[in-house]
This record gives structure tokens, sequence and C-alpha cells, in this order.
């Protein structure tokens, strides 16, 4: 089972075990990670599930399709090379550790 480690703006971590075949955004939500709004509950319409992923990140993970890029456009905090939407994040049984830092705004 993949962990997940939330690093907060003042350096607070949630470290989670998530199932595989579940979202970042869906692990970090049922445990009530803070700061993962998911306003439209991981349908990919709003981008309030915002994170910035941790090295190494970009591997694991598909390339950001067009309709998460123009979300990322409107996110809260700034948008950085490593930024992505939690709900595109899924995770599978190859991935042992992800850490991801949660911007200090979402809304």
């Amino acid at each position: 089972m993949p962990k997940v480690t939330f690093v907060q703006v003042d350096g607070a971590r949630t470290v989670l075990d998530v199932p595989a075949g579940t979202s970042v955004m869906r692990g970090a939500v049922a445990a009530g990670v803070p700061g993962i709004v998911a306003e439209c509950g991981g349908n990919l319409m709003c981008a309030t599930c915002h994170v910035y992923t941790g090295d190494g990140a970009d591997d694991r993970f598909p390339a950001v399709a067009d309709e998460e890029d123009e979300l990322l456009d409107c996110t809260a905090e700034p948008r950085r090379d490593n930024s992505r939407l939690s709900c595109q994040l899924g995770l599978t049984d190859a991935m042992d550790e992800l850490v991801v830092h949660v911007p200090g705004c979402q809304t």
C-alpha cells in the first residue's frame, strides 16, 4: 500500500497509507487532511485539490492532460512546474512513497 506524506506550509506532516487504485485527493479527503478542499469531488472541475509534488513524482504519473493544465492556471496559489491536481494522481501498487506539498490556500 503506498504511503503518501502531505506536507503543510508550516512543515506539519500527515502520513497516510492509501490503497492502490485511490487518488491522492480521495485519500486526503477521507483522512481529513487540511488544505485539500476538493469542492468538485474529483471530477476535474475545480482546482481546490492542488498540490506540489515532491522529487521523482513526475516519473510515476501520466503527464498533465489538457483539462488539468487549464485548471492549474486557476489555482489560488501560484502554479509551479510541479503543480498537479491531486484528483488526477492515481496510486498504484508499484508506488512505495509519495510526498506532496499542500499550498497555503485553495480558494
